[in-house]
């Protein structure tokens, strides 16, 4: 009893903690005061002055689109990678799965500089097409492992099955392996899609 108490203040502290900044934060955004420090009264105001600002909803629009498609992109390509990772041998698999985790492991300025040091070598220029592969490279571990982990819970048995029964491995893939998938492929996309600063 006393336990379940302490865990179930714990947890009641730890959403306090994450959320409660959240909800003063919402609130001070309709009050009228410029510092938010005293309540001067109920307004809407900021919201018209955002809405007016074309420098900030472009950002905004630039932001959401970097995060759809490298969303989208890292999802694509990293779920053909777990599948890959999965069902086949071949030469380099574990370099690949290394690297997969030496890109998840390292801090996002030393993969943001990495890449800013590569792109001037090899003459890329900077902007949305450079800035696309860099999240995708960043997004890219994060979807691999989150199906690759889906993919090793498969019962074999029903895979081989299908092999027996004359399933092509593309007909495996897409009736079994995929649709088993979908909720880890989701799940990659979501962890994946974080809009971009600015």
């Amino acid at each position: 009893m006393i336990g379940r108490l302490l865990r179930g203040g714990f947890m009641t502290a730890i959403y306090a903690y994450l959320y409660i900044p959240i909800i003063i934060l919402i609130v001070n955004s309709f009050n009228r005061s410029r510092f938010g420090i005293n309540w001067q009264g109920f307004t809407t105001d900021w919201y018209s002055l955002l809405m007016n600002n074309d420098s900030l909803l472009q950002a905004a629009q630039h932001s959401l689109t970097m995060a759809v498609l490298s969303a989208t992109f890292a999802t694509l390509i990293g779920s053909l990678t777990a599948v890959a990772l999965y069902r086949y041998r071949f030469r380099g698999k574990p370099f690949v799965s290394g690297m997969l985790f030496v890109v998840m492991m390292s801090p996002d300025i030393v993969m943001a500089i990495s890449l800013l040091v590569l792109f001037m070598l090899i003459g890329v220029q900077l902007g949305f097409w450079s800035l696309l592969f860099s999240h995708i490279t960043f997004c890219l571990p994060f979807v691999v492992v989150t199906v690759y982990s889906r993919l090793k819970g498969f019962d074999v048995r029903m895979l081989e099955a299908a092999k027996d029964l004359g399933a092509s491995e593309m007909t495996i893939l897409r009736k079994i392996i995929l649709p088993l998938a979908l909720p880890a492929v989701a799940a990659g996309w979501l962890l994946s899609f974080h809009p971009v600063d600015g």
